[in-house]
């Protein structure tokens, strides 16, 4: 039985049509995968489901009765909940206070914290986490803990259909597992979920069926989970897919000499005695699971932490630990793994976030030459394709993955020597993915040296001359990445050794 119907969803901004006639049903119970490329729609979709955004035309049914969502605590009077990425939470507040804001239990006017905290234990402990202390902090729990209590609050308003916007993208692998657990038995309970993710492997697992957008379109509705990944790629973009692993670029050695240099670089409680070098021109990969200690080795070669022991060199030049601003200066650049907290100014313009590290560029007596700085900017914009090509847009108005193209263009202008990407892909769609891997490879032709961070073990397979295995805070195997499989790098990740 149909739960939710959209049918010719539309919704406009000047200047675009965001939704063009979407139409989405979910049923009771099921697992709804929603996939698409970086601008093809969903964001718009789920918050106009979710009440943020009134549509233009089109009609939304709930139990075959046509509904007026227009805000969110109307979308949640009904039963429909929205988990985002980026989670809504307070961390200075306890963990029952995040589930029930907005609509605590009272009594003659008074808020009732036990009965919250006695309700929270509850509808944790339906969650399978009863070690979730209704009363602690929630800043002191783990994401994956804070996406718990994200779910609890959408049970709390007794959510019938659940919206969960790519909420494996900081979970390690266990942690993926349990949520998917957690999925299966709210839809036992028949909770529908719309899954929104760029992981293909996932929708095979978790989904019952898919629908498919492309520039505001459904282009597929209600396929099966199991369609096949050339199928699903090709409704995304509209044409047959590349292969899986892009060829690597050309094999030419890279000069001699190391453009950074790692040794015995400690960071207690996260990492130990890690040492590695990296040339002009080459990319050097470092696997591992979340929490083995990578984006914290790139965070401490960067000077945003400081070095228990050890030191980092730039073209033979020690860089003082500790100190952004001295790695900036010896020609280090960083895009995090966060790029909306702690990469980009997301109120500013792209032009501005391009030109954040070039800024004694075009400083003159005190004064910014402002019209110096956004020619500078749309140049550097313009070559690595950022769409739409406006220096003076907001950047929080761009796609995932055209956010991740104004990082990189700001260390291009920087001129950086060694560029430290972590995760440079995650929340990117497959074409803006076949993007930034040309991108990346056309820094590294340049001769920019550049130390890889991520999670999926083919594209660091597949964009590395070398890799680094961490496990546990420690380099277990280091090895050329043509000498290396899937197979192999789990193992290693997982205990150690390869089977």
């Amino acid at each position: 039985m149909a739960l939710l119907t959209m049918r010719g969803i539309v919704k406009e901004f000047p200047g675009a049509r965001a939704l063009d006639g979407v139409d989405l049903t979910v049923r009771e119970g099921e697992v709804h995968g929603l996939l698409g490329q970086n601008g093809a729609g969903k964001s718009t979709l789920i918050r106009v489901l979710s009440g943020m955004h009134r549509p233009d035309a089109g009609e939304i049914r709930w139990h075959d009765a046509p509904v007026a969502l227009p805000n969110p605590t109307a979308a949640l009077r009904h039963g429909i909940a929205t988990i985002y990425q980026e989670l809504d939470l307070v961390p200075g507040l306890s963990v029952a206070e995040n589930i029930f804001l907005g609509h605590e239990p009272r009594s003659l006017g008074f808020n009732r914290r036990r009965a919250a905290e006695r309700r929270a234990a509850e509808l944790l402990a339906r969650l399978g986490h009863p070690d979730i202390a209704p009363g602690g902090e929630l800043g002191r729990l783990p994401a994956a803990g804070q996406q718990i209590v994200s779910m609890a609050r959408a049970l709390s308003y007794d959510a019938r259909l659940i919206v969960m916007d790519e909420p494996s993208a900081v979970l390690a692998n266990e942690e993926v597992a349990n949520l998917f657990r957690i999925i299966r038995e709210l839809t036992a309970d028949d909770v529908a979920v719309v899954y929104i993710t760029h992981r293909l492997a996932e929708i095979r697992e978790i989904a019952d069926r898919v629908t498919v957008l492309k520039d505001g379109r459904a282009a597929a509705s209600g396929l099966p989970a199991a369609t096949p990944t050339d199928v699903l790629v090709r409704h995304m973009t509209g044409a047959r897919p590349e292969p899986r692993q892009p060829d690597r670029r050309p094999d030419t050695a890279p000069p001699e000499g190391a453009v950074l240099s790692v040794r015995d670089l400690s960071l207690s409680g996260e990492f130990a005695d890690v040492s590695f070098d990296v040339r002009p021109g080459e990319i050097l990969g470092l696997a591992g699971l979340v929490g083995a200690g990578r984006s914290e080795i790139l965070e401490t070669v960067y000077g945003a932490r400081r070095a228990t022991s050890g030191q980092v060199s730039v073209d033979g030049k020690v860089v003082r630990s500790g100190s952004v601003r001295a790695a900036v200066k010896a020609g280090l650049g960083l895009a995090p793994e966060e790029r909306k907290s702690q990469g980009l100014l997301m109120l500013a313009s792209t032009g501005v976030n391009i030109g954040l590290a070039s800024l004694g560029a075009h400083s003159r007596i005190g004064w910014m030459d402002r019209r110096g700085e956004t020619a500078d900017a749309a140049e550097q914009a313009d070559a690595l394709g950022v769409r739409p090509p406006d220096p003076w847009r907001n950047v929080a108005t761009l796609s995932g993955g055209n956010q991740q193209k104004v990082l990189l263009a700001r260390w291009l202008l920087r001129e950086c020597r060694v560029l430290l990407l972590d995760e440079p892909t995650r929340g990117v769609d497959v074409g803006a993915r076949a993007e930034l891997y040309a991108l990346i490879r056309d820094l590294a032709a340049r001769g920019v040296g550049i130390v890889l961070v991520s999670s999926e073990v083919p594209e660091v397979l597949t964009l590395a001359d070398r890799v680094l295995v961490i496990r546990e805070g420690r380099v277990v195997h280091e090895a050329p990445a043509a000498e290396l499989d899937e197979h192999t790098v789990l193992a290693l990740v997982m205990d150690g050794r390869t089977r």
